[in-house]
């Protein structure tokens, strides 16, 4: 018998250079009272710090077992879904979900996959360059008029919303599809697909304007699967290198050439 995965252990919350070390201890507090224990730290001001510890009030064993980071790709490794926290929508995003709905695609997905949750800076949130690691945004409906909330407390919310949508599905149950590319899985493919349109002259990395990032939109809203990259990146080879072959193999040549072969050749005059 298929035993039932645990599936807190799926997640991991994701902390992006946090300035205040009491937020961290405070979001470790957050989590471990919902279940949660895998904290990632990427380029914490200052970790580990006393601050932090009193400010995990039990939860120090999550601070002990943190792992911290260079960078957000780092943090990422392996995981199939990437969620990023918003407070507002922005210009160019990806698919924006109140938080419960994205709690409950995240349950699906962690039945048999990593799953991150991604919370930026105190002070600004998520940059730009981070949006784009992620496939969806989450956004708490706090109040439109003060909507501003504290990291933890935002954290905490996240973990609620993750608890109870694991406790009313059924986490046993598969997705149908196939396993989903994971993070670094898709981040080898969009550097691939950049290189390929700067070759083939569609993109100018000097003028990029904002292409690449509507290109991410577009694939993260199709929930790529592991063989559908690995398709898509069959593609982008043959793109710049097309791959010719005779007759002899059974088959066909390019129509072009095939049409020069087909066309008598011109007799020149003794």
């Amino acid at each position: 018998m298929t035993s039932k995965p645990n599936l807190p252990d799926r997640f991991r919350i994701v902390l992006c250079q946090t300035s205040h070390p009491g937020n961290i201890g405070a979001a470790a507090r957050a989590m471990k009272t919902m279940g949660l224990s895998r904290l990632y730290l990427v380029s914490p001001a200052s970790f580990p710090d006393a601050h932090a510890t009193v400010m995990a009030t039990g939860a120090a064993d999550l601070l002990q077992n943190a792992t911290v980071c260079d960078t957000l790709e780092q943090a990422l490794e392996d995981c199939a879904l990437v969620i990023g926290l918003s407070a507002r929508k922005r210009q160019l995003s990806h698919e924006l979900l109140p938080v419960r709905q994205a709690a409950e695609r995240a349950v699906s997905v962690a039945s048999g996959q990593e799953v991150a949750l991604v919370f930026g800076t105190e002070m600004s949130g998520l940059s730009n360059a981070e949006l784009d690691l992620c496939q969806l945004l989450a956004m708490i409906p706090a109040n439109p008029e003060f909507s501003s909330l504290n990291l933890a407390a935002a954290v905490q919310v996240m973990c609620y919303e993750l608890r109870m949508a694991g406790l009313s599905q059924d986490a046993t149950q598969m997705a149908k599809t196939g396993p989903l590319a994971t993070s670094d899985e898709l981040e080898k493919f969009y550097r691939h697909l950049e290189e390929v349109l700067i070759q083939i002259g569609y993109y100018n990395p000097e003028q990029p304007k904002k292409l690449m990032q509507r290109v991410r939109r577009i694939y993260a809203r199709a929930n790529l699967e592991k063989e559908e990259v690995n398709i898509l990146r069959g593609v982008l080879k043959l793109t710049v290198s097309p791959r010719v072959i005779g007759s002899k193999t059974g088959m066909k040549k390019p129509a072009e050439q095939a049409a020069c072969e087909s066309t008598p050749a011109t007799k020149i005059a003794d």
